[in-house]
């Protein structure tokens, strides 16, 4: 096999324990988001409109379900050969962080001899063109190319911290720092050159004391062994769904128009698996407002401001506002919900109110309140 530019690796191995029930029997990047979509379809649109392949995704909880889903990948690489390859830890030696991940696949990437190695995280709602970031990558000849964009002062401590010159070199990097000196946040995409990277693996994974994570360990050791590291800026609509509130934001962004995902008109189409269920069943009593309602769902009650998923009932008098609906949940007759995320499957046939025991239980009747 020959030499190729940049190989692709996907992060998909956590169970995202921050979104409660939703990923009690699914992965993170699995969920389902705005409707007929999962996480994971934009990391894997991306790639697409990029062309940067093959690629791998790196699993672990929840392994065969990836499997499942994305199978060859053939449903996101509509105009060429798939290249996308399921790689599940191994039996006996689960991964111990993201960069022991990538880790343990070592013979993956070396039978591609790749010049540069791009790494994605599959949890986050974005369209990017890692093209002109590898380009970017390319042209200040960076060991290491980090893309960036600015957060909100007060949510900087969930990330990865940065700070640069006016050219964009980055001088530090501190992950999720209790008094964050800037609000220049890591996107958890990075670009390396990869004899550069492989190196540091290989140290990192010899180092007892490392927690073998990119931002706690593989980023820092490049900055402090001399690499050059650069910030890729990146000013379009990202989200990181880790979260229930983030998750629930993203989910009302696409009401808002602040993420225009329907139109289309940016010909950045995302790919997602195709569904045959049956169309969605809206009754006469029923009253819909700025909603998406996908497929195979029975509404009869109110809905406003709410993204209703597949295969969801929504009962007589039943009213949902600035709601998520998961798949094959049911909202019972004369149920009043408001600014909450609703369970996969989730059996809701009594008023959601604000109680603490009741908003983290992981019983049937999932509400998560926002």
């Amino acid at each position: 096999m020959g030499a190729i530019e940049c190989l692709t690796i996907i992060l998909a191995g956590g169970n995202g324990t921050r979104l409660g029930a939703l990923t009690n029997h699914n992965a993170k990047p699995l969920v389902h988001f705005g409707g007929q979509y999962r996480i994971i379809d934009f990391t894997l649109s991306n790639c697409t409109h990029s062309g940067i392949f093959p690629l791998g995704i790196l699993t672990q909880y929840q392994a065969s379900e990836f499997q499942k889903y994305i199978g060859s990948g053939s449903n996101w690489t509509p105009d060429k050969g798939c290249g996308v390859h399921i790689l599940p830890s191994r039996a006996g030696s689960p991964y111990t962080g993201t960069s022991n991940a990538v880790y343990q696949n070592l013979k993956f990437i070396e039978q591609y001899q790749p010049e540069h190695v791009l790494i994605l995280p599959s949890d986050h709602i974005y369209k990017m063109n890692y093209k002109e970031m590898l380009d970017f990558h390319k042209k200040t000849d960076a060991d290491v190319t980090i893309s960036v964009t600015s957060v909100p002062p007060e949510n900087a401590s969930r990330f990865g911290i940065v700070n640069i010159t006016d050219t964009v070199k980055i001088t530090s990097f501190t992950e999720k720092p209790k008094k964050p000196k800037s609000s220049i946040a890591s996107m958890g995409i990075y670009i390396f050159k990869w004899n550069q990277l492989k190196k540091h693996l290989i140290e990192d994974e010899n180092n007892i004391n490392s927690k073998h994570d990119f931002g706690k360990n593989i980023i820092p050791d490049f900055l402090n062994s001399g690499k050059k590291l650069y910030a890729f800026p990146f000013n379009g609509y990202w989200q990181d769904v880790g979260t229930i509130q983030s998750f629930w934001k993203a989910n009302m962004d696409l009401l808002s128009n602040s993420f225009d995902l329907y139109s289309n008109e940016d010909k950045w189409e995302i790919f997602t698996k195709p569904d045959s269920s049956p169309s969605h069943f809206v009754l006469n009593e029923a009253n819909i407002k700025n909603s998406i309602i996908s497929t195979s769902s029975d509404i009869h009650g109110k809905v406003k401001n709410s993204v209703v998923c597949d295969r969801v009932t929504i009962s007589p008098g039943a009213e949902i506002s600035d709601c998520v609906i998961m798949p094959d949940a049911f909202i019972g007759d004369n149920v009043k919900i408001h600014k909450a995320v609703i369970g996969t499957g989730s059996w809701i046939i009594k008023e959601v109110v604000n109680d603490v025991d009741y908003r983290f239980s992981s019983k049937p009747g999932e509400a998560l309140l926002i």
